[in-house]
């Protein structure tokens, strides 16, 4: 049976008027252990949880974002699979924006860096394809949807 995790994929928008796509900052934390790969939020699904109860919990519990922190971007979601330490690995991803630009990141043992980057540099650092390729559509969905 394929491990289930979820994670939320956080961006901020600068204060700039909102058809400037330059404007979408994403949140990467880096692992702590040997790998040092970089992702968002994400974690297992715990007993007793859903999906997007389980992003929430992991992106206070690594990042220190509150839930009331966040805004859920409606109508994306993005589900990853690929194989994670020989397992089978399914992984997913709403949209959520900081409601704060300068909200307060305090990172768990498991991490032991953040960065705010824009679309082109966090794809650099997001090592897989499916991370990128989920970073890629999460940035075309709200440069869609912009009013």
């Amino acid at each position: 049976m394929a491990l289930r995790a979820c994670g939320l994929i956080i961006f901020r928008r600068r204060l700039v008027p909102k058809t400037d796509n330059s404007a979408i900052e994403f949140l990467l934390l880096q692992a702590s252990d040997g790998i040092h790969h970089w992702t968002p939020p994400k974690g297992h699904v715990e007993p007793g949880e859903d999906d997007l109860e389980t992003a929430l919990r992991e992106t206070k519990e690594e990042a220190g974002i509150e839930p009331g922190q966040l805004t859920i971007i409606e109508g994306f979601r993005r589900e990853l699979s690929y194989v994670a330490r020989k397992k089978p690995k399914t992984v997913v991803y709403w949209l959520a924006e900081v409601k704060d630009w300068d909200v307060k990141i305090r990172l768990s043992h498991e991490h032991q860096a953040y960065r705010w980057l824009g679309l082109n540099e966090a794809c650099q650092l997001a090592q897989f394809k499916e991370m990128k390729e989920a970073l890629q559509e999460g940035h075309q969905f709200l440069c869609s949807t912009v009013a």
